[in-house]
């Protein structure tokens, strides 16, 4: 037995300590009539008896009042969740204007929207060019994650791409995680160059935790450039990047390994695809915090004192006939 709203018990007695005041007429001389065919002796009787039904007819309201209910079990309370890893390429590269206003900018934009879609899922940020850097572990806040998908910014991180050590820290920050359905995205237009462990093998680990490696290789144009500097007279200067600079096989093999896909995004709409569909992964279930199923028992003690109070009102007024 436990009790949902223990003051109410409280708030009972003290209305019994009330009653009681009134019915004794604490301070206030009573008024009685009685009748002719009602000796006092038994009409001293009567009104014990009386009080008697009263009080114990409050002491059935105060213990409603406590909302007495009995627990039957607990149940479990499942929510659909994802663990999702997006591992953002910021090499210089990632600059360039094939997309709009430039790639970095429309990978975070275009993040930003998947991230909406799926507001139960728990979200990581990482980023990567020389160095990998986690920029948000996995989170459910969804104001938080916009905030920092907007601060993934080129420069601070080196100039070369390592894909495989960004790929091994989102597998070891997923590790853990209860989710049966682990994902990594990973965005990048370049081709590994340094890192202590290779796609390859970093895809390996990832396959042995059960997380899945989307791959995207961003642009691939031959046209593409990226802005190096202004003019003296403040016009952008660029440099021309080499067309199919993207490692479209060790990606595919990254995919592959871990059982997801590959894809190549070479504008703003194509990476808005592409995103939609890995958007329809399969969801997966957690066992969040349970909920206690009770059986309330208040009811009947709330009508026990209110039909036992009736009676001993009307028993005050049309047995006793005492004077209100």
């Amino acid at each position: 037995m436990s009790y949902g709203n223990l003051p109410g018990i409280f708030i009972g007695i003290l209305g019994a300590l009330i009653w009681s005041i009134t019915y004794f007429k604490v301070g206030k001389k009573a008024q009685v009539y009685l009748p002719k065919n009602l000796s006092k002796g038994r009409r001293t009787i009567l009104r014990t008896l009386v009080f008697a039904l009263g009080l114990i007819s409050w002491g059935f309201l105060s213990f409603s009042l406590g909302q007495p209910r009995k627990p039957l079990g607990l149940t479990e309370n499942n929510i659909e969740v994802n663990d999702i890893f997006f591992v953002v390429d910021v090499s210089k590269s990632m600059l360039a204007e094939d997309f709009k206003p430039n790639r970095l900018e429309a990978a975070k934009s275009k993040i930003t929207e998947f991230v909406k879609l799926r507001p139960r899922d728990r979200i990581g940020i990482i980023m990567f060019s020389e160095k990998a850097f986690t920029l948000l572990p996995l989170s459910t806040d969804l104001k938080l994650i916009e905030q920092i998908i907007s601060e993934i910014n080129v420069g601070f991180l080196g100039s070369g791409t390592n894909i495989g050590d960004a790929i091994a820290l989102a597998v070891a920050r997923g590790a853990q995680s209860l989710a049966e359905n682990k994902v990594i995205i990973l965005l990048t237009d370049g081709v590994s160059n340094v890192g202590s462990m290779t796609p390859i093998q970093a895809a390996q680990e990832a396959k042995e935790q059960k997380i899945k490696v989307y791959t995207i290789g961003m642009g691939g144009r031959e046209d593409a450039r990226i802005p190096v500097g202004r003019t003296l007279f403040g016009r952008k200067q660029y440099q021309t990047i080499p067309g199919g600079s993207i490692d479209t096989k060790t990606l595919q093999d990254i995919a592959s390994i871990t059982g997801a896909k590959y894809y190549l995004a070479q504008n703003d709409q194509a990476l808005k695809d592409v995103l939609l569909e890995i958007e329809k992964l399969e969801r997966t279930e957690i066992e969040s915090s349970g909920r206690v199923i009770y059986k309330e028992l208040y009811l009947k003690y709330l009508f026990i004192g209110v039909i036992g109070l009736l009676l001993a009102e009307l028993s005050r007024r049309f047995v006793i006939k005492e004077a209100m």
